[in-house]
């Protein structure tokens, strides 16, 4: 080696560290994204909903808040009164999707008008490209014996369909609602 260059060890050292090192090489790969199955729903929805409370209209939004480290929906689903229900009825819930680092998963919290809450977690083997299963973990103010699921059908990027099931203790699950989602504007 020549005296005359003598930055060279140390740069060529350095490039044999960082290729042949796991370190180096982590370093370059990209990290996964721990959004990607739910980065689609980002952005303003209309839906129309039929189940339980008879036929109604969805408004939501999905948006990520706190520096992005979570995502936020707004729903407001609006039921006019009908033979399914008689005094018709509008619901306002919202919920928060936060990526748990410790179990690696998309945890889905629901806070509802009425005061409960609902926790779900990704169910990764039930779940696809096309396909989103969130299965209840806990509630709060309501019985634990009680099981929920909200399943997302990704039929395009601009329209879903979600499927919200309840099974009370001891039950399977059945059907409550079933949203038809389609993106306003873009």
């Amino acid at each position: 080696m020549s005296m005359r260059r003598p930055w060279l060890l140390p740069t060529l050292l350095s490039s044999v560290v960082l290729t042949s090192s796991p370190i180096g090489s982590s370093a370059r790969q990209a990290e996964p994204d721990p959004w990607a199955p739910v980065r689609f729903l980002i952005g303003e929805w209309q839906g129309v909903a039929k189940g339980e409370s008879g036929e109604g209209t969805v408004q939501r939004s999905y948006s990520f808040v706190i520096e992005g480290r979570y995502i936020l929906e707004k729903n407001v689903s609006t039921y006019p009164p009908q033979a399914a229900n008689k005094s018709g009825e509008v619901h306002e819930h919202w919920s928060i999707i936060s990526y748990d680092r410790g179990r690696g998963a998309l945890v889905l919290r629901q806070f509802h008008q009425e005061g409960f809450v609902n926790q779900y977690l990704l169910n990764r083997a039930a779940s696809g490209p096309t396909r989103l299963v969130f299965d209840s973990e806990r509630f709060e103010n309501f019985d634990n014996s009680w099981k929920a699921r909200e399943t997302y059908e990704v039929r395009s990027a601009d329209d879903f369909v979600e499927t919200f099931e309840l099974g009370a203790p001891g039950k399977d699950l059945t059907v409550y609602s079933r949203t038809t989602f389609k993106r306003v504007g873009r």
